[in-house]
């Protein structure tokens, strides 16, 4: 009873500060979400704000940005807000001076480590990537050193960090990782794994049981779980990595009331219910996961350094690149 009197108490907090505003206008966003999941959110934020016209461009976070790099080098950068994959992404932008803070924001709910400290971006779900193995395999993992045994000896895949955004951070996360490092991606290497694509190949690998073991982003094995396929989800005991769909608003926004008023959605009760909804993980802890999914208290998060993770990209790319082949 008290959860959900707090979550309608923060509800009403959110709504009262948004009205306050003339929330109305063109607003632009750049978003990296599937199609189906970019027009269910712009969907229900102009349901609570009819007087907005949402105008959104949809592709991958790669070339989300391509497309604003060509703008900010035309000095005609077109969206108001940003809602693309990764935290480094969002990094890069505020070290460019590239990002408009919220300072009003009601970040009070959440893991600090999951917000900019200046709020500049902020989380708005988590994607975590884990291990993910076939239900035939005799092995159940539930360490990542267990995927360094003979039980999975030529038969791991995984997503390369030089296609896959999830894959960029679960590598920068594990090789900071004090008991992992780099010797552990070594030990992958001698383990037979050949890193290629993206997360979709992955999971459709394992889940053909062409390969038994692998590393994936959460969704794919525990929603297609619940529909039969043979797979299971597991959080390593050492945690996982997670991507968190971070939201910003833009230093050149146009309409930055009506960018406030959808950073402040997407974060408040109702906009994380929308979240779990589509199928993630919520970021705000007092949200019901969707079915599959742990509590999110119950969920450890590897240590990452988004401002380290940027700064050591490319250093950590080209050690991949060394290891595995490009």
């Amino acid at each position: 009873m008290l959860k959900r009197f707090l979550v309608a108490a923060a509800a009403t907090a959110f709504a009262n500060a948004a009205f306050a505003a003339d929330v109305s206008g063109k607003l632009v966003l750049y978003t990296s979400q599937p199609n189906a999941d970019a027009q269910q959110t712009v969907d229900a934020f102009t349901a609570k704000y009819p007087d907005v016209d949402v105008e959104w461009i949809r592709d991958g976070t790669t070339k989300v940005m391509a497309k604003l790099r060509a703008e900010f080098e035309a000095g005609a950068p077109q969206p108001d807000v940003l809602l693309i994959a990764d935290m480094v992404t969002m990094e890069g932008l505020e070290a460019e001076g590239r990002l408009m803070p919220h300072a009003d924001a009601d970040v009070t709910a959440y893991d600090p480590a999951l917000m900019d400290a200046e709020k500049h971006y902020f989380s708005t779900k988590l994607i975590t990537t884990g291990i993910v193995y076939n239900t035939s395999a005799a092995m159940v993992p539930t360490s990542y050193a267990d995927l360094l045994g003979e039980d999975a000896k030529d038969k791991l895949a995984m997503p390369s960090p030089l296609t896959s955004g999830a894959a960029t951070i679960h590598m920068a996360a594990i090789t900071s990782h004090p008991d992992l490092g780099w010797e552990f991606y070594e030990g992958l290497a001698d383990q037979g794994a050949n890193p290629q694509g993206g997360n979709g190949g992955t999971y459709k690998a394992i889940a053909g049981g062409e390969k038994l073991y692998g590393f994936v982003v959460d969704f794919l094995p525990i929603r297609n779980k619940l529909d039969g396929a043979p797979v299971e989800f597991v959080f390593p005991e050492e945690g996982v990595s997670a991507v968190t769909e971070p939201v910003a608003i833009l230093s050149t926004a146009q309409n930055p009331t009506a960018a406030k008023a959808f950073v402040d959605f997407l974060i408040s009760p109702e906009g994380q219910q929308l979240a779990s909804d589509m199928g993630y993980l919520p970021a705000h802890p007092a949200i019901t996961p969707p079915e599959g999914f742990p509590a999110l208290s119950d969920i450890k998060l590897l240590d990452f350094d988004p401002a380290a993770a940027l700064a050591n990209d490319q250093e950590n790319k080209a050690r991949f690149i060394d290891i595995f082949g490009g």
